[in-house]
């Protein structure tokens, strides 16, 4: 069974629900990220995305957006991406996801580029910006390669387009939880009809994100929702760290505080 797929059955079984922090890769740098990575899971953490940087950010904030700058300035790229998960893999049993655009994708090759992920020890993709008609040819070679495929479902996605996202997506979807950037925001976002309708056509496990910064934003959320995900808030944090080390396990330590037990369980 894919380590995603065990992750979600295991914490339902307990009736629990996950956090799913969010890194960029190589911010503030890539030894800050291969530090960072193995202290999550303690820290209450079960999954982590692990953003590839990109010169054109898909609907993210001047955080997450600033924080690729930076990496690509610092010469990260895919391959010291795999690099670095293949040297820490055996460190952590976290699930590990990479968000990454579908042009990077593409430009190295779709084969090419899954199966490094996969060698390297990634266990699934995010590809937020993935085209739907081509959604099952890549959703066939991340099968192959026995990972995990999730794609974003909007409030704003018709319902044939969201029946299409939902049927090629593995391990688990991606809920926007709220409309625009991401970004931090004061109030906790409001999913329970987006759950409740996205449930009606699939059993995969929800994760909700954009814009959830707090424990009460987590709390709120995994009421409904399987997971939630944390971006911003982190990524902005690490950066002004002055150990952005022990500022990641702190936060992330915090935001697990939240945790609701499974809406199936209640």
């Amino acid at each position: 069974m894919n380590r995603i797929d065990s992750i979600f059955e295991h914490l339902k079984a307990e009736g629990k629900t996950a956090l799913m922090p969010f890194l960029t890769a190589g911010y503030p740098s890539l030894g800050v990220t291969r530090q960072v990575i193995p202290t999550l899971k303690e820290a209450g953490a079960s999954i982590l995305e692990i953003g590839f940087p990109f010169s054109d950010p898909i609907a993210d904030g001047p955080v997450i957006a600033g924080s690729m700058h930076d990496a690509l300035m610092a010469g990260v790229t895919p391959r010291k991406i795999f690099t670095m998960i293949s040297a820490i893999r055996s460190e952590t049993t976290l699930g590990l996801v990479a968000m990454v655009s579908q042009s990077i994708v593409f430009r190295a090759g779709n084969d090419r580029f899954i199966g490094q992920a996969a060698d390297a020890g990634f266990d699934g993709l995010i590809i937020p910006d993935l085209d739907v008609d081509q959604a099952g040819a890549i959703a066939a070679i991340a099968q192959h390669h026995q990972l995990t495929l999730t794609l974003l479902v909007s409030q704003f996605s018709t319902p044939r387009r969201t029946r299409k996202l939902v049927e090629h997506c593995r391990g688990f979807i991606y809920l926007l939880a709220r409309a625009g950037l991401t970004g931090e925001r004061e109030e906790a976002p409001e999913i329970q009809d987006q759950v409740a309708a996205l449930r009606k056509l699939t059993d995969l496990p929800i994760a909700a994100g954009f814009g959830i910064s707090t424990a009460e934003h987590v709390q709120t959320v995994t009421r409904h929702a399987d997971a939630a995900i944390v971006g911003s808030a982190l990524v902005g944090r690490m950066g002004r760290a002055e150990d952005p080390v022990v500022k990641a396990r702190q936060m992330v330590s915090e935001l697990a505080r939240g945790l609701s037990t499974h809406p199936g369980n209640e």
